[in-house]
């Protein structure tokens, strides 16, 4: 195990209407000037927002508002709320919804206090200081309530590009599963999916001897192929519905990556299409992850037999790994496809002669590339076409 740090200080606030309580936790974080931002009208038509400012008035919280955030959140909304919050001297951002909003949320925290233009955090800039952040989530995906990560869209080239900073963890995070109810099943096995992902990134890891965090990664994507069905078959499952949020929050707030190298290759490589094509990111990770899979697997054909025989249920084959090895991916994507998840480029509506675009946007001569392989361009096409070629 390497060596490593953990911080992680974010308050959680689970259960059954624990929104209601949001004034009291931006009061008690410090906010007397809120900037409420959040997506489209699901948050206003569910009256959730309604209850988010009750809470606010009731604490004699000034707020004022910005919806708006789209799936794969653009730069354009970021500076529309960084000019607001210094017309506004706003001291605090609540996020009500998912990771698009909180990653929006988080850009326009660091822009803020910032004199250049935000875009350079996401341009390999460290974050320093950024406005303090709440969460009131929506949807159980991309763990951005329990992480210090953001990842933007610049409208302008159509680039995708991720920060990172302790800076930017929110103070509390509300986690309140029944909001997820009204969730379509579709968007739901997205967000199952960009959990998985989450945990694969740091269970496929070149460190030897982890299997304190081996075994995190095994609980959470155990519960995830577990509880992820029940959810698609029955919407109002509160029990299934709490363990996948907090699977969620756990999958990325960093306790199972510690001591272990990791490799967000699979997101990289998947941004590219979501910020092409527009598409959800865990539709786009349940295209390319499998395909990654199938390129890199014989780097280490055991680790690939492990996640096989311990999260699918494989018969280890020892005198073929890897047969093992390769009916675990097998069974992954078949799970995917089973939740309504697309697993080729046609079922996501990408088109093979936009691979060379996507190669070129990932910018792999800037070093874009790392982790449990490293990647040429000639690598990600041959990903690229192994999602083209991709059958149930």
């Amino acid at each position: 195990m390497d060596n490593f740090n953990f911080y992680s200080p974010t308050e959680f606030v689970f259960g059954k209407g624990r929104e209601s309580e949001c004034g009291e936790y931006v009061r008690k974080y410090g906010g007397s000037r809120v900037l409420i931002h959040y997506g489209g009208g699901s948050a206003v038509r569910s009256g959730l927002l309604d209850r988010v400012k009750s809470s606010l008035k009731a604490q004699d919280i000034y707020y004022t508002e910005l919806g708006g955030v789209q799936p794969n959140p653009r730069d354009t909304l970021v500076y529309k709320g960084i000019d607001l919050c210094r017309n506004e001297k706003i001291d605090f951002i609540l996020a009500v919804g998912g990771g698009s909003v909180i990653d929006s949320a988080k850009a326009i925290a660091a822009g803020t206090l910032y004199d250049g233009d935000f875009w350079d955090f996401y341009s390999g800039k460290h974050v320093e200081k950024a406005l303090p952040i709440g969460v009131v989530l929506t949807i159980s995906a991309a763990g951005s309530e329990g992480s210090g990560d953001s990842v933007i869209t610049k409208e302008e080239g159509l680039l995708k590009r991720g920060t990172g900073s302790d800076a930017l963890r929110s103070r509390f995070s509300v986690l309140d599963p029944e909001l997820t109810q009204t969730l379509p099943a579709y968007q739901t096995a997205c967000g199952a999916t960009d959990i998985m992902a989450h945990v694969f990134e740091r269970y496929f890891t070149n460190t030897k001897e982890v299997e304190i965090t081996d075994r995190l990664c095994e609980a959470v994507l155990i519960t995830m192929v577990k509880e992820t069905p029940r959810v698609i078959a029955d919407p109002n499952n509160y029990e299934a519905r709490a363990n996948i949020m907090w699977a969620g929050m756990v999958a990325h707030n960093g306790i199972v990556g510690v001591g272990r190298s990791q490799d967000w290759n699979s997101h990289g490589i998947e941004h590219e299409l979501s910020a092409l094509y527009d598409c959800a990111h865990g539709a786009g990770l349940a295209v390319i992850m499998p395909s990654w899979m199938e390129f890199v697997y014989k780097h280490d054909v055991m680790r690939f037999c492990q996640m096989a025989t311990r999260v699918f249920g494989c018969q280890m084959n020892f005198e073929d790994p890897e047969a093992t090895a390769l009916e675990g991916i097998r069974r992954f994507r078949s799970f995917l496809h089973s939740i309504g998840m697309p697993i080729n480029f046609a079922e996501l509506g990408a088109k093979e002669e936009d691979i060379p675009v996507m190669v070129e946007k990932l910018g792999l001569g800037d070093g874009r590339t790392w982790g449990f392989v490293r990647l040429s361009a000639e690598d990600v096409t041959q990903i690229y076409m192994n999602a083209v070629k991709a059958s149930h």
